[in-house]
């Protein structure tokens, strides 16, 4: 049996964390400023949604499939760092495509060129993620996990927040697309440096995990903490990406805003500065209380945010809504990477075993195209019906994910043990 030692973490958690502030700037301009918008200038109003969600959809196939298969292979070899770099340098590639296509091309075209940009990003961004989410399960102790996971999705809200000052700037000085995404670049490379930095390789390999059983898929599954995390998981990355790519449209059908990309700009800040108040205080409670309580709270705020803005009456209280939604998404964060560490049971497949808790997350970015041609079809029906669709079914998953949450066995402050033979 495999157990983890409550020695002190041989990394800080803001350098640990540096690269997942990257990514989130990275993600935040990329999927909620930048494509919405390049998406409209190349294929039209009309079909907006459908195409949106099928371009979300086409990258989420990749982020399924390879966070399992590259961290498998890097708990063979017992390396984490050369992954991330490969992956980022992948990732800076697509990105580049993605803006030669946006400032040159037009077009169906210039669409499907943009196309395989966002699979170069997906498939670099996902190559690094796998081996950079065993790091926590490896060297942070079970105690002390709440309080990373709070200091990562603090880092994670703060590079949001950077990612919608950014995109406000950007439209507020018209400046030209090919800005965005070099400053995309150069905000995801300079935070994963830090980390590459600051995370010690000891003789030339990374630093290797205690050895223990490595279980197969079912019987991984068969684990109840991490059967239940995933499925939980699941529900409310379907909530979050059931809005979250139309946050623009909304902004311009329902509330009626003449500059979409700037006011969903500053809905987000909002969203944002509501999530940095509550990340880091979530995790540090939930380190005393348990993880459970706090999801209880942060998906009952989420859901009753998703209901309320579809009867909002203006844009300020929008606005206010959207501040309600951040401290439940910011309280939801900073305990999301702590309740899947725990749930994590043998060492020997940490990396392996975290890309596919990943996939809990990236799975359901897929749901993006159906609701995308639901909510054209929704709006076709007159009176926004297609938001009303898509707001409402964002909150059921909200809730079921806090209803079936307390299946999940409270492990803070000690490891899940596995035994060789897979009984768990």
């Amino acid at each position: 049996m495999t157990t983890l030692s409550s020695a002190a973490p041989r990394v800080s958690p803001w350098v640990l964390s540096a690269f997942w502030f990257g990514t989130a700037f990275h993600w935040l301009l990329l999927l909620l400023i930048l494509m919405p918008h390049d998406v409209v200038r190349f294929v039209g109003e009309g079909q907006k949604g459908t195409y949106l969600g099928v371009l979300t959809a086409v990258g989420a196939v990749m982020a399924l499939v390879l966070p399992p298969l590259i961290g498998a292979r890097s708990d063979r070899s017992g390396r984490r760092l050369p992954y991330i770099r490969l992956g980022v340098g992948v990732n800076l590639v697509g990105l580049a495509v993605m803006a030669l296509a946006a400032s040159a091309l037009a077009g169906m075209g210039g669409f499907w060129v943009y196309v395989l940009g966002f699979l170069l990003v997906q498939f670099g961004n996902n190559y690094a993620t796998a081996p950079y989410s065993a790091l926590i399960p490896q060297l942070v102790p079970p105690e002390q996990r709440g309080r990373y996971s709070g200091v990562m999705g603090l880092l994670q809200a703060v590079g949001q927040l950077l990612g919608a000052l950014t995109a406000f700037a950007v439209g507020l000085l018209k400046l030209p697309v090919l800005v965005s995404f070099a400053l995309i670049a150069l905000v995801l490379l300079v935070p994963a440096l830090i980390t590459l930095r600051g995370v010690r390789e000891e003789g030339g390999a990374a630093v290797q995990a205690p050895r223990g059983p490595t279980l197969t898929w079912q019987q991984l599954f068969a684990y109840q903490p991490f059967l239940w995390v995933f499925v939980t998981r699941v529900l409310f990355a379907l909530g979050q990406y059931s809005v979250q790519p139309f946050l623009q449209y909304y902004n311009a059908d329902v509330l009626k805003q003449r500059d979409a990309t700037t006011s969903t700009s500053i809905m987000l800040l909002c969203i944002i500065v509501g999530s940095i108040v509550s990340a880091l205080i979530g995790g540090r409670i939930s380190d005393r209380v348990g993880r459970k309580p706090v999801i209880y709270v942060a998906g009952t705020a989420m859901a009753l945010a998703a209901l309320l803005l579809l009867v909002a009456p203006s844009y300020p209280v929008a606005l206010a809504l959207a501040v309600f939604f951040g401290l439940g998404f910011g309280a939801f964060t900073s305990v999301d990477w702590a309740l899947g560490s725990d749930a994590m049971p043998s060492a020997s497949s940490y990396a392996r075993d975290m890309g596919i808790w990943h996939v809990a997350f990236v799975a359901p970015q897929l749901s993006s195209a159906p609701q995308g041609a639901l909510l054209d079809w929704g709006n076709a029906q007159g009176g926004n019906l297609g938001y009303t669709l898509v707001f409402g079914i964002a909150a059921l998953f909200f809730l079921l994910g806090v209803i079936l949450v307390r299946n999940v066995p409270e492990v803070v402050g000690r490891r899940p043990l596995t035994q060789p033979d897979g009984n768990l």
